[in-house]
Formats: structure tokens, C-alpha cells, sequence
């Protein structure tokens, strides 16, 4: 792709040395004597840098640059000055302008200029495309933001997709991390690179390390040939890390030395690999409570919340219920070729009215069952889970109610009513230990943990 630079400069024999310099380069250039005639070239067809002199009769540089802002924000834009006109130029950039090149021009520097300039103008047009994509759909992609709350979200997503920031995504189980990671990477520079997920919670600690960097053979018992990580595999893209918190200390200290320089090497492995990649990671914990406890490192913290995105739950955002329930019955009905239209007012009533603990995640589970049972294109209540289902109770009557309360004596120890009350959201789940993790607020590799010291098959 050939990318257009508009050259503005009053001397005709400056104007053509540099316009042939540019098209040597690979360069589609334009050229214009004065700032008015440089607006009518970017009329034409919207240049992709600017290249203008500060000082020219009629409308000077900064005239001009005035005026690209409001017809061409996109467009970014190098000024070129003497040396008396420097604090003009400083000036310049503070009113948009990319930067400035004194006369007379060091080509290298003009060129590296301008190769930075043009990533510039992408990242602009790519803000622009996401700011006409929210305001033609009201979303990004599969992700639903009608309420306020998520529309913030979005606002934010719009400001960072586009840059290279290192994002923390924070949010109850089920809140859509991951799909808020995967738009932020839909949106950005890296889309057509791939994306890689980890969720660090569900891989044994011995693994993790292996999982992230890859390993050599023979570097560990059952390392039987080289196997690249995941950050080899999310070279030019994103590579997102859910549940950060649940890597070791010794982990998270190589990993933070990733970030800071992009060198690692495998496990057992001696020579360093050079990787580009944006890392979004997401945690279900509070951060201040991770750091309390020793779970997450100060350093890698500060390191990977640049910016940092916080999801509300869904009973948050019961303005996005029904919105939520069609995107959600479109995706599976595609996936089980099923064709169910939507939910009745009863069944509504009661999705309405439920807290939703696993969130989105949850909703999703409902849904899928309920389209699984449901013979005609209607959900009703009976689709609705209901004991003895082995799945999130929607329908049910007082006695079952009670019949999940879990009774304490006075004297009983906190270990021990612990013990009873992940026993029992075991029990409710019918053993599903992802949902009973869900439940109770602590990940999958906790609660197989506390399986364990109770002598439970985890």
C-alpha cells in the first residue's frame, strides 16, 4: 500500500527536491505552494502526513494545521521551520501537530518522521472507524452495552483498543473478560495477528511456567521435543491472561521481565527469543486484596494495569437483560441448529428477577439448556432449570429453598463451615466444580486445593 504525503511549501525548488525525495522512498506524494491550495489537495483525496512549512504567505503552518484538525483529524501532520521559528513550531505541537524538523532537513530523520507518523495516522483512523462503528450500532461486535455502565465501558475500549497499552481487565466470573479482551484486540492495530488465551487458574502451577514460555526437550520429565509458549504463539498479536493472580511469584517475575524488554527464553532453553506482543490480562480478585496477600507482585501490578477496565456484573445492568437473551439465543441456535425465538413474559419474569451470581456465563447456560428442551420456538418456564437439574435453580419452591441453607451451631470453627459450605455448593451443582468455584467467589484451582486438605477427589 502506497501511502499519500502532501508536501506545503512556498519554494518551488524545495518543494520538488523534497517530493522527489518522498517518491523514491515509495511515497505517494502531493504537492501545494500555500496553505489554501493544500486544503483543496487534501479535498481531493485525504493525505495520510502532512509535510508543511511553517512560515509561508497567506495561511502559514499553523493556519493550516488549524484547519486539517477540524476537515482531516486523521491526517498526521510534520511541520518544517528555521531555526529563529523553533517556539513556533513547539507551539504547533501543542496543537496537534506530530512533530517538527529544522532546516535544513536530515533525510534520515525525515524519513524515521515519517514512518512514525503514518503509525500515528492508522491509530487516528482507527479511533475514527471505532467511534462510527459505536455510533451506527451501539456496540462492538457480540458485545452488549445498553446500560450506562457498559457503555463506559465501550468509551474506554474505544480509547484504548487502537494503542499498544497493557490492559487489566477486572470482573466477577462470568462477566465477559475474555470477549472484552478479544474486542479490544478485534479493534486494534494487531486484529489480523492471532489472539492467544491462558486461563492461569486452570493450569497446574509445574505447567504454568511451560504453558507461557514454551520449553526445550529434555528440559523437564515428559518434555519429549521443543514446544513454543504462548507468547511465541501471540507474536504480532495479543496474547491475554486471565486470572493473573493465580500465577506463582517465581512466574510472575519472568513474566514481568517480558513486558519490560520482550525477551525470554523456554524452559531449559539457553538462547533468547524476541517476541512483539500486546498483553491484556483480567483478574475476578480485588487487586488491593491480591496485593495484600501476596497473590500478585507490586511490580508486575503497576506494570500491567496502564490501563484498567473494570466489567460490572450483570446484576448491574439489568437494562442489557433482553438484549443479552437475544445475542445469546442467536449464537446458540447457530451452534445446536436450532431456530428458538426468544423467552415469554413468565420465563422473562423470572430471569428478570434472579441475581444472575455467575453472571453473563451463567445467563449463557440457562439459555443453552433451556433451547435444548424447549420443542417449539418459545421459551417458557418450564425450560427453566429447576431441581433436580444439576444446573443454576431458577424455579423454586420455599422447601428447596431451605433445603440449601446451610445450618451452624454456635462453636462451629470458620475452617469448618467452610468445609460444609463448599460441600454443599458441590452438592447443588451436582459436582461441577467450575460452576461451585463460580458460586463462591474463588477459582478452580483454590477449590480443588481446599478438595484436597478435605481428602476429596478434587
Amino acid at each position: 500500500m502506497r501511502h499519500r504525503v502532501l508536501i506545503v511549501e512556498d519554494d518551488h525548488v524545495a518543494r520538488k527536491g523534497l517530493a522527489d525525495l518522498l517518491a523514491l522512498w515509495g511515497y505517494e506524494v502531493a504537492t501545494a505552494g500555500d496553505g489554501a491550495e493544500a486544503l483543496e489537495r487534501a479535498a481531493e483525496e485525504p493525505p495520510a502526513v502532512v509535510v508543511s512549512d511553517l512560515v509561508m504567505p497567506g495561511m502559514d503552518g499553523l493556519a493550516l494545521l488549524s484547519a486539517l484538525r477540524t476537515d482531516h483529524p486523521e491526517a498526521a501532520v510534520i511541520m518544517l521551520t528555521g531555526q529563529g521559528s523553533i517556539e513556533s513550531a513547539v507551539q504547533a505541537m501543542k496543537e496537534g501537530a506530530y512533530d517538527y524538523l529544522t532546516k535544513p532537513l536530515d533525510p534520515a530523520r525525515l524519513q524515521v518522521l515519517l514512518e512514525r507518523a503514518l503509525d500515528r495516522a492508522e491509530t487516528a483512523r482507527e479511533v475514527h472507524r471505532l467511534r462510527r462503528e459505536l455510533r451506527q450500532r451501539g456496540a462492538f461486535g457480540r458485545l452488549v452495552a445498553g446500560a450506562p455502565v457498559m457503555r463506559e465501558v465501550t468509551r474506554q475500549i474505544e480509547q484504548v483498543a487502537p494503542t499498544d497499552a497493557t490492559v487489566l481487565v477486572l470482573g466477577e466470573s462470568g462477566t465477559g473478560k475474555e470477549l472484552v479482551a478479544r474486542t479490544i484486540h478485534d479493534h486494534s492495530a494487531r486484529r489480523r495477528g492471532p489472539f492467544v488465551a491462558v486461563n492461569c487458574a486452570a493450569i497446574p502451577e509445574t505447567l504454568l511456567e511451560s504453558e507461557i514460555f514454551g520449553h526445550e526437550k529434555g528440559s523437564f520429565t515428559g518434555a519429549t521435543g521443543r514446544r513454543p509458549g504462548c507468547f511465541e504463539l501471540a507474536d504480532g498479536g495479543t496474547l491475554f491472561l486471565d486470572e493473573i493472580a493465580e500465577m506463582s511469584p517465581a512466574t510472575q517475575v519472568k513474566f514481568l521481565r517480558v513486558l519490560q524488554d520482550g525477551r525470554f527464553r523456554r524452559v531449559g532453553g539457553q538462547n533468547e527469543i524476541v517476541v512483539d506482543v500486546r498483553v491484556i490480562a483480567a483478574t475476578n480478585k480485588s487487586p488491593a486484596k491480591a496485593l495484600q496477600e501476596g497473590a500478585l507482585r507490586e511490580d508486575l501490578y503497576y506494570r500491567i494495569a496502564v490501563f484498567t477496565l473494570a466489567l460490572p456484573p450483570l446484576r448491574d445492568r439489568p437494562e442489557d437483560l433482553d438484549e443479552l437473551i437475544r445475542a445469546l439465543l442467536d449464537e446458540i441456535n447457530e451452534r445446536h441448529h436450532r431456530a428458538v425465538r426468544g423467552v415469554d413474559e413468565h420465563a422473562l419474569a423470572i430471569l428478570s428477577r434472579y441475581a444472575w451470581p455467575g453472571n453473563v456465563r451463567e445467563l449463557r447456560n440457562v439459555l443453552e439448556r433451556a433451547v435444548i428442551v424447549c420443542p417449539g420456538d418459545l421459551i417458557g418456564v418450564a425450560h427453566l432449570p429447576a431441581p433436580p437439574a444439576a444446573t443454576p435453580v431458577l424455579v423454586e419452591s420455599p422447601a428447596d429453598r431451605a433445603a440449601e441453607d446451610v445450618q451452624l451451631q454456635i462453636g462451629t470453627t470458620v475452617d469448618e463451615a467452610e468445609r460444609r459450605l463448599i460441600l454443599r455448593t458441590l452438592a447443588h451443582t451436582g459436582n461441577n466444580k467450575t460452576r461451585a468455584a463460580e458460586i463462591l467467589g474463588i477459582s478452580l484451582k483454590t477449590l480443588h486445593n481446599k478438595l484436597n486438605r478435605y481428602n476429596r477427589p478434587a
